[in-house]
């Protein structure tokens, strides 16, 4: 009986013994996972302080990067105001120098100023008056083709050059071969050329003909300038007799063969070079008052 009371304290003993062992195990896990928690918590910050020194390091880099650029540019500011300093003492010593003239010298210093300012006020005076010279011609032309654009583009030309609006016509829409007679067919070029001319008064007109280089002589007619200048007379009295513009503004010329547009070689050439110009220009005289008005005094 006692032998029995004995193995039973001796397994309750072993089995005690096993549960407190137990329980020591699990609490000893959970304070390394603890630990661990927290060493991955210090890694973390350990890593985020390393990002942040990092980011400061560099930082300080752009900084000194910035410090080194102000130096650069102070250094660069520095040697300006030397030269600066430089060449205001040279107009001090110029002006020092400039102070033993005479009066007269002076006042020839003074007046080419004033005429150097006169200059450049023409200039400008006259620059402005090509600019609008310029503007009227492309509004002209402008005008002119609008109103033109039902004729073939072969046949008539429009364009400003040498600063002047020229109209070129071909001579078959406004006479027969040999002829300074006008064509009826020419009444609709002429009279939309007679609209925009007589709305811009302030221009004058100058036809002239032109011819090939194919010798011709009638009854009537003397030679190819003979004929060039009275188809250009011709087109001047039509412009004044039906479509009333003045005629104190046109001026016909005959320029014959001397100013082709292109080699006579060919029949297309002869064609492209039998043709009447209408050369729209500013009025001479205004110009040259114009001129004059703003031309510096001597």
């Amino acid at each position: 009986m006692k032998k029995i009371i004995f193995l039973s304290l001796v397994v309750l003993s072993f089995v005690y013994t096993s549960c407190v062992s137990k329980k020591k195990l699990i609490d000893s896990e959970a304070r390394a996972k603890e630990m661990q928690l927290k060493l991955d918590k210090n890694q973390a910050d350990c890593s985020q302080l390393r990002t942040q020194l990092n980011d400061a390091l560099n930082q300080v880099k752009l900084k000194e990067v910035e410090v080194e650029a102000e130096k650069t540019r102070t250094q660069s500011y520095e040697r300006q105001v030397d030269n600066l300093k430089n060449t205001n003492q040279n107009l001090l010593d110029r002006m020092s120098d400039l102070s033993v003239l005479s009066k007269t010298g002076a006042e020839n210093i003074k007046k080419s100023l004033e005429t150097m300012s006169e200059q450049g006020r023409y200039i400008k005076d006259l620059n402005a008056s090509v600019q609008k010279k310029d503007s009227l011609n492309m509004a002209l032309v402008m005008n002119i083709k609008r109103s033109l654009d039902n004729v073939n583009d072969k046949d008539i030309n429009v364009e400003v050059k040498k600063g002047v609006v020229y109209i070129s016509i071909s001579d078959k829409l406004m006479f027969k071969s040999g002829s300074d007679d006008v064509l009826a067919s020419a009444e609709n070029v002429l009279s939309k050329i007679a609209k925009v001319v007589n709305d811009h008064k302030d221009f004058d007109i100058l036809v002239e003909g032109h011819t090939d280089n194919v010798p011709m002589k009638t009854a009537c007619i003397e030679d190819n300038w003979d004929l060039s200048a009275k188809r250009a007379t011709s087109i001047v009295r039509y412009l004044q007799r039906k479509y009333k513009v003045d005629p104190k503004r046109m001026t016909a010329g005959g320029r014959g063969e001397h100013i082709p547009k292109t080699s006579n070689a060919t029949a297309e050439g002869r064609s492209a070079n039998r043709r009447t110009e209408i050369i729209i220009l500013p009025k001479l005289d205004e110009f040259f008052q114009l001129l004059e008005k703003q031309q510096p005094k001597k």
